[in-house]
This record gives C-alpha cells, sequence and structure tokens, in this order.
C-alpha cells in the first residue's frame, strides 16, 4: 500500500469489497455493487453541500433513513445501524438526527402516537398518515400545492408569514 500513500484502505465487511477514499474524498470501490458507491458518494456530497464534515456517523444515520424508506423512527434507525457499525452509541445518533435536521438534510415527522419519525425526502411533499398501522408514506401533488398557496395567499392571515404547508393527510391504507 506504500504506492498509495494519499488513500485510505481497508476492507468493508458489510458490502463485502474494498473500498479506495482518494485524496479528493471520492470513494472508489471494487465489489459488488455500484448502486451502494453511488448512494455513499450522494450522502458525503450532501454533507459537503452544507458545510458538514463527513463522518462515518452522519453516512452511516442518512444510510438507514435512506434503506429503511418508511419514515423511521430513531429505535429503527439505531436497530439498523447497529447491525454494520456496532461501536455507534445511541446518543450519537440522536445528535447526529439533530444536526441533518438542523441543516435540512432531513426532517422530523410526527405520529398521532407522538412518536418521531424522520424524512429523507426535503422536496415539497406531503403525507398519508394511516392511523391504524402508523404507515407514513409520501404524497406530491404539484396541483395540490398551488392550490393551498393560492388559497392562503387569498386569505392573507394577519400577522402571519407562512413558510411552508405541509399536509398529513389520515385515513387508513387497504390491506
Amino acid at each position: 500500500m506504500s504506492s498509495r500513500k494519499n488513500h485510505r484502505y481497508y476492507f468493508q465487511n458489510k458490502y463485502k469489497f474494498f473500498k479506495f477514499v482518494n485524496s479528493q474524498g471520492r470513494i472508489i470501490l471494487i465489489g459488488k455493487s455500484f448502486n451502494i458507491v453511488l448512494m455513499i458518494n450522494k450522502i458525503r456530497d450532501k454533507l459537503k453541500s452544507k458545510g458538514l464534515k463527513v463522518t462515518l456517523q452522519r453516512i452511516a444515520v442518512l444510510e438507514a433513513i435512506n434503506k429503511l424508506s418508511n419514515h423511521p423512527a430513531a429505535d429503527n434507525i439505531i436497530e439498523y445501524i447497529r447491525k454494520t457499525h456496532p461501536s455507534i452509541a445511541t446518543g450519537t445518533v440522536y445528535k447526529v438526527l439533530d444536526v441533518l435536521v438542523d441543516h435540512g438534510l432531513i426532517t422530523k415527522v410526527k405520529t398521532d402516537r407522538d412518536i418521531m419519525r424522520y424524512d429523507g425526502i426535503t422536496e415539497k411533499h406531503h403525507h398519508l398518515y394511516c392511523s391504524a398501522s402508523d404507515r407514513i408514506e409520501d404524497y406530491m401533488d404539484e396541483e395540490l400545492d398551488e392550490m393551498l398557496e393560492a388559497y392562503f395567499e387569498k386569505k392573507r392571515i394577519p400577522d402571519f408569514k407562512i413558510e411552508e404547508i405541509k399536509l398529513q393527510i389520515k385515513g387508513n391504507f387497504s390491506q
């Protein structure tokens, strides 16, 4: 490895590949899944775009939210991370979640049962919430967004500036 002085090198058991990080911080993998490379590089780029340091803990949390893709609660994220990174502390996961929310990389979604869940999609959207199962699905509808914006623009609520309109539509999914 002496010829690779500017590269970090190690074997990653989780994905069964060899991983190189070049001097620009880009991840280069030799092994099973090209999609994993794209996901990790995308996460890395998101963190850097918000001025955050790229750390294993932040990558692990964002990866968990992306992989679980069901608006996971912190406990679900911790359980997912423990499978591959048992040394990441529970408190660290909570701190990382707060940092990611504060920097707009994820958002919080609260259920009717007061359980805080996390959403990796930061683009404008609403949620369909199943009160029977706590399942949350994303719902995107530009026509609805335009209608809501026009409605509230017309109403002009006194002494109130709307920053964002998000709906949580409550119902039940057919089984």
